[in-house]
């Protein structure tokens, strides 16, 4: 399951309306999707037109008892493969409860483990501080979208959050991805905002999404009815930009998974070509070491041959020899015969 955090410390920034309407447009692509109302304000929960002071088990109960599973807490919503796990203000008083529990910022991550193999997607809407509730979604999730106001005081609180994700990555989720800077709030018309865009992408580069949310007044109104932009005004601005960033995720997603299977590919492709190589040398070794030991063999041949050739040699001589000293003994006794 992907789980995708909607963090940034700073409120005001888009954060709920990122998570519910980003949550809503990933279910439209046909996936199946959970949203975690992890802010005490509930503001997912009643932009999903949920009432907090109705619900029986919230996300409070799921991190602070560990008898109540998070599939207890899921509740379906309006739209079609988009359910919610709510809150109310209980979820205010969560860290008290988990002051003193040890592994507490592996709280969530276990709670959604149990409900890992029923959804595509997860995301998580964070409230706007640096808690224990932001860091258990942190280490909770696979990737985070950091949605930006283009104003000036948003750039400066965007460097602390990215020094927050370095630590949660060195110390609890070395596997954290910023998917994204999502800049919202966007004002055409307006050259601060022109000026904090183009910043934002000098700076930043690739890690800025496309696609950018345009303040709108559709946007505004559809949590006062309960509702995603998708089902209030599906023919506005803010739906389309929405999907629109549902599918740069998605097709984002798809096209990492190619590149893991070309990189996999590739990998099998220099394997084989390094055994084939292995072969070749060792079979050029083979060959060299039969061509030494033919030259080995010759070289004791050869060396054979010429102690055969010297030994017959000797054997002359030693003929020779023996033939010259027979001859000189007859000589002698010739010799001393005829004296006699």
């Amino acid at each position: 399951m992907k789980t995708i955090a909607i963090a940034n410390q700073k409120g005001g920034c888009g954060k709920t309306t990122t998570a519910v309407n980003l949550a809503a447009a990933l279910a439209a692509l046909g996936n199946q999707v959970l949203i975690v109302d992890l802010d005490p304000q509930a503001h997912s929960t009643l932009g999903l037109g949920c009432s907090p002071d109705a619900l029986d088990k919230t996300v409070y109960d799921a991190l602070t008892d560990s008898r109540v599973p998070m599939s207890r807490v899921i509740i379906s919503t309006k739209v079609k493969n988009l359910n919610l796990a709510p809150n109310n203000i209980l979820l205010s008083g969560v860290e008290f409860k988990l002051a003193d529990l040890y592994g507490r910022e592996y709280v969530l991550s276990q709670q959604l483990a149990c409900v890992n193999g029923n959804y595509d997607i997860c995301v998580i809407d964070c409230s706007p501080s640096l808690s224990l509730l932001t860091l258990n979604a942190l280490v909770a999730s696979t990737d985070v979208i950091i949605p930006v106001q283009t104003q000036y005081y948003a750039i400066e609180g965007l460097r602390q959050l990215l020094e927050t994700v370095d630590i949660v990555r060195e110390r609890f989720n070395r596997d954290l991805n910023i998917l994204g800077v999502l800049l919202t709030f966007v004002e055409t018309n307006t050259v601060l905002s022109r000026q904090v865009q183009r910043q934002m992408r000098d700076f930043f580069g690739s890690l800025v999404f496309d696609t950018v949310i345009h303040k709108c007044i559709r946007l505004a109104e559809a949590p006062s009815a309960g509702e995603s932009i998708l089902t209030y005004a599906p023919g506005s601005k803010g739906a389309a930009e929405y999907m629109a960033l549902a599918e740069e995720i998605t097709n984002a997603k798809s096209k990492g998974a190619a590149e893991t299977v070309s990189s996999a590919e590739e990998k099998t492709n220099t394997q084989e070509k390094d055994a084939a190589e292995t072969v070749a040398l060792a079979e050029e070794k083979d060959n060299i070491q039969d061509e030494v030991a033919a030259v080995i063999v010759s070289s004791v041949e050869e060396k054979n041959d010429t102690q055969d050739k010297d030994a017959a040699e000797t054997m002359v001589l030693v003929g020779e020899k023996t033939d010259t000293q027979g001859n000189m003994a007859i000589g002698v006794l010739a010799g001393e015969i005829t004296n006699g």
